[in-house]
């Protein structure tokens, strides 16, 4: 019985540790660019490159359109 609570106890505090080992990213670059056409609208585009802590690295693009509203 003693054995088996100190295996299951081990296992407990183990679990996060993978978790905690992960980090974050680090952003190598992040661009942004806008652009207004001539009714008004804005469109704006992000790009974000992250090396994370494998090695791997993530690019994320984001494009947003925003129209004006009619007075």
């Amino acid at each position: 019985m003693k054995r088996h609570t100190l295996l299951l106890l081990s296992a407990v505090l183990a679990l996060p540790l993978p978790l905690l080992m992960m980090g974050c990213g680090r952003t190598v670059s992040k661009t942004e660019k806008s652009s207004t056409s001539s009714d008004g609208t804005v469109k704006t585009k992000d790009k974000t490159v992250t090396e994370n802590s494998d090695g791997t690295v993530t690019t994320k693009e984001e494009t947003k359109k925003t129209t004006p509203g009619a007075p």
